[in-house]
């Protein structure tokens, strides 16, 4: 059912952008540098990650830098990647686990996701693994017991055939660390760290898990501030919460009865979209639709930006088409490997294809696309500005390949 408030186009898209920390501060409540020291610069970044509630991880780090990195890094100016390589360590307020997909995640959302840790008891990969291999999962809950902690790599075995199947001992790690017998101390060159829970987590956040209905109010509360607007799908996807559809629409309606958000369609030329948006937001909405966006920025994104992962919702605020290629054969890729969208102002205006070259101390721009044809001076000096920041988040010294941009 369509909600009586709606919301058009440019006030989805502002607000959005607002809320994932890509306006100025005075938009978002959120730090735009990265200039602090100490605790006071781990604050600033542990904003960011509470805004969203989470930092999706990505192995690939052909840019100089992983996807994790170059989230924090389009929202601080000045951030190194190296800095945001070393966030996780024991004691940290983050926690590793299943979210969005891979992610840290701020340590006061431990007790919601108990329903998952209880469901992953049975892998959605392997099946029943930990009773299948009890004897293995016991040995290695014993010696790291008995030892401490456990690097992945550490793991005994033999790596068989297929993508998935992984070291039997690395598999059993995991599906421990998935149903909460082991947690994840820290990152070592981005390999896993494996300890015991209860050395990992504090006590106050394991003793007292949230059941699942309590789970799912904060878990999509947290979402739609993320967002701004968002439809329920876009919401369930954030946490992919899969095959719970009926808890879904419970939750959301308890929610809408106490107040807490408001049905609300973003209004498009072919037809209404249902959604959701939070009270609060709404006057932000408006002020933002009549701000004058008079400095024009520039910030290459990460291709798994959380505003960027969902493709439908990019097309409806943004008409831009996001395309993930790292999977597809080289003669089949339209814009590239690792390709990171340039978000200009409000507008996605182009995509650039990087590769970081070490050994030369370049950022080099394999690819260049662009989206539209009538880019201002300006928005040009901003796409180029972009890439000069990227290239210093990733402490290279050039950028080489840009090419000329089509000035009107």
């Amino acid at each position: 059912m369509v909600g009586a408030l709606s919301i058009d186009v440019k006030r989805a898209r502002r607000l959005a952008l607002a809320r994932a920390g890509l306006l100025k501060p005075k938009w978002t409540g959120l730090p735009a540098t990265s200039r602090a020291r100490g605790r006071d610069a781990e604050r600033r970044i542990h904003s960011i990650i509470d805004r969203f509630g989470y930092l999706q991880l990505d192995a690939v780090s052909v840019t100089g830098a992983r996807s994790h990195s170059i989230v924090l890094a389009s929202r601080l100016k000045g951030l190194s990647s190296r800095t945001v390589e070393s966030l996780l360590y024991r004691g940290a307020p983050l926690f590793e686990f299943w979210g969005h997909e891979a992610c840290w995640l701020p340590m006061e959302l431990y007790s919601a996701f108990e329903f998952r840790r209880k469901a992953m008891r049975v892998h959605p990969w392997w099946g029943d693994l930990l009773t299948e291999h009890r004897k293995i999962a016991d040995e290695l809950l014993a010696r790291v017991r008995t030892d401490g902690e456990l690097r992945s790599l550490d793991m005994e075995g033999e790596r068989g055939p297929g993508w998935w199947n992984l070291k039997l001992r690395k598999r059993v790690a995991e599906a421990l660390w998935s149903s909460g017998e082991l947690a994840i101390a820290a990152r070592n060159n981005f390999q896993r760290v494996y300890d015991l829970t209860e050395r990992v987590i504090p006590e106050a956040y394991r003793t007292e898990p949230l059941d699942e209905a309590d789970a799912l109010e904060l878990l999509l509360s947290k979402a739609l501030d993320g967002h701004g607007w968002a439809t329920t799908g876009t919401l369930a996807a954030t946490w992919r919460l899969r095959n719970m559809r009926p808890q879904i629409t419970a939750a959301l309606e308890r929610m809408r009865e106490r107040g807490d958000i408001i049905a609300c369609s973003l209004r498009t030329e072919a037809r209404p979209i249902v959604g959701w948006i939070k009270p609060e937001h709404i006057e932000l909405a408006d002020q933002l639709a009549a701000a004058r966006m008079s400095r024009v920025e520039g910030v290459a994104l990460s291709p798994f930006d959380p505003v960027l992962w969902d493709r439908t919702r990019v097309a409806q605020l943004f008409g831009f088409e996001v395309l993930l290629e790292i999977y597809k054969p080289a003669a089949q890729r339209q814009y590239g490997y690792y390709v990171l969208p340039i978000l200009v102002g409000e507008r996605l205006i182009g995509r650039v294809d990087l590769k970081a070259d070490r050994h030369s101390s370049a950022l080099k721009v394999l690819a260049t696309h662009i989206e539209h044809s009538n880019l201002s001076r300006g928005e040009c000096e901003a796409y180029r500005n972009a890439l000069t920041r990227f290239a210093s988040s990733v402490e290279l010294e050039s950028v080489q390949g840009l090419g000329e941009l089509p000035y009107p």
